[in-house]
């Protein structure tokens, strides 16, 4: 058995284990990196552990100094971990989207906590980087560690993930699948692998904007790229190096949620989604290949992160991606009719010739198709009420739609039990149905309320 001096020598050297039953049928053999192994729970460890040695051998962070981040949730624990073994402080500034579990996670270490808002362009003061590097700066001992754009990060990966799975299989290996988040992992690890002719596939969510989706907002948490349709320059992060990937998997969040669930119920495997998104993905690959070849996929963090998210039915259930154990549904009162769009910019009079009973306000994007993230619905007008406006005062027709729309509707899972659905919603409010985090349809409180609709 190991022995080690510090917690930290323990980062890294991971195992590699063989998926059996959720890969039945293919003929590749498919292995995984399970990285929540580590002593802080993720790939991230690698990287924290990295970034600060290397900060204190330039004489970046020195004795009794303050680490600063923005992080999603993994990078900040494992900046945390570091710093409460060298006698640093932690400061991890999160974006208000994140599993509760890593803000315990954080403040179990001992790490400041500063929540922001998630969806802001980049150029935002409250955006989670720009917020912390100003919180680095007007810290005395201050320093912002910058995952995305720090090489000791890839650098890392190159030194290490890659050989263990070069070595774990024996050279045998194939295909690495990994997701890209700052890039690191994937940079690192891939620049390892190819240089043994390994093909090198990137997993993204769909809506992602690194294999080519809108940017919109997606529900697998530390994996991916969301862009605000604000955002005027779109840099993506110099930890990520393109030309390493040599294709993408782009994965739709029910198939990553889906695969995180049977991982856990099938193989043991308790992971977070951007692990089922990496298997997802890896499962696609093994499924063109032969039995010669190797697939390994990184996992990057554990389960027990998002047991309040990913495994929890209700959660699930209320955001479309899960039927409730018992019906009748909400989908057997509300039919999917569509849903009718308009973008701040639009004015009040074109909105009004709408024929729909609501229409839901949206964040425009460059995108042919609107998005219907239900993140991104701003509220909600009545075109009726509109056209009563108009008519009382025409000059009301050249105002701002957003300026007349209602606050974010109250949302449903179309699979949710349509009791539980009506106790949650007050009022007269309109309610948005989701299906896989999307909205298809926008409907008033009352349609809650009619019973179910018989078949045929």
């Amino acid at each position: 058995m190991d022995v080690h001096e510090s917690l930290l020598d323990a980062v890294g050297g991971t195992p590699l284990i063989r998926l059996n039953r959720i890969t039945e049928g293919l003929a590749a053999q498919v292995w995984v990196k399970v990285e929540f192994t580590n002593p802080g729970g993720s790939v991230k460890d690698r990287a924290a552990l990295s970034m600060v040695r290397e900060a204190e051998r330039l004489g970046d962070l020195r004795p009794g100094g303050v680490i600063v981040e923005g992080s999603s949730g993994n990078t900040g624990v494992g900046l945390a971990m570091v710093a409460a073994q060298c006698g640093y402080q932690a400061v991890v500034v999160v974006p208000n989207t994140i599993a509760r579990e890593k803000i315990a996670l954080l403040k179990a270490y001992g790490a400041r906590v500063v929540p922001t808002e998630s969806k802001v362009p980049r150029e935002h003061p409250e955006h989670v980087n720009v917020m912390a590097r100003r919180i680095a700066g007007e810290t005395p001992g201050g320093w912002y560690a910058n995952q995305y754009d720090n090489p000791a990060n890839p650098r890392i990966h190159e030194l290490t993930t890659g050989p263990e799975i070069w070595e774990q299989t024996g050279g045998r290996v194939t295909h690495l699948v990994a997701g890209v988040g700052t890039g690191g992992t994937i940079s690192g690890t891939g620049r390892y692998l190819k240089q043994h002719g390994v093909t090198v596939v990137g997993v993204d969510p769909e809506s992602s904007a690194y294999a080519g989706g809108d940017g919109s907002p997606y529900f697998v948490e530390s994996v991916g790229h969301y862009v605000h349709p604000a955002t005027v320059d779109d840099a993506w992060p110099e930890s990520y190096d393109q030309g390493v990937v040599d294709r993408f998997e782009r994965i739709p969040d029910r198939e990553s949620l889906t695969v995180t669930r049977r991982l856990a119920r099938e193989e043991g495997l308790l992971v977070g989604g951007s692990a089922g998104t990496a298997v997802a993905g890896a499962l696609r690959v093994a499924a063109e290949l032969g039995p010669d070849d190797v697939v390994v996929a990184v996992l990057p963090d554990s389960g027990r992160n998002y047991l309040s998210k990913y495994f929890d039915d209700e959660w699930m259930a209320h955001l479309g991606f899960l039927d409730a154990a018992e019906g009748p549904f909400v989908r057997d009162v509300v039919t999917t009719r569509g849903l009718a769009v308009a973008h701040p910019g639009h004015t009040v009079g074109a909105v009004a010739e709408q024929d729909a009973a609501l229409v839901a306000v949206v964040t425009a994007r460059a995108s042919d198709a609107p998005t219907r993230s239900s993140p991104e619905v701003l509220g909600a007008v009545v075109p009726e009420e509109l056209r009563r406006l108009v008519r009382d005062d025409p000059e009301r027709a050249g105002d701002d739609v957003a300026d007349h729309a209602s606050g974010p509707p109250a949302a449903v899972g179309a699979g949710e039990n349509l009791a539980d659905a009506r106790a949650r919603i007050d009022g007269d409010t309109p309610v948005l149905v989701l299906v896989d985090g999307r909205a298809v349809a926008l409907v008033p409180r009352a349609e809650l309320e009619q019973g179910p609709r018989p078949i045929g």
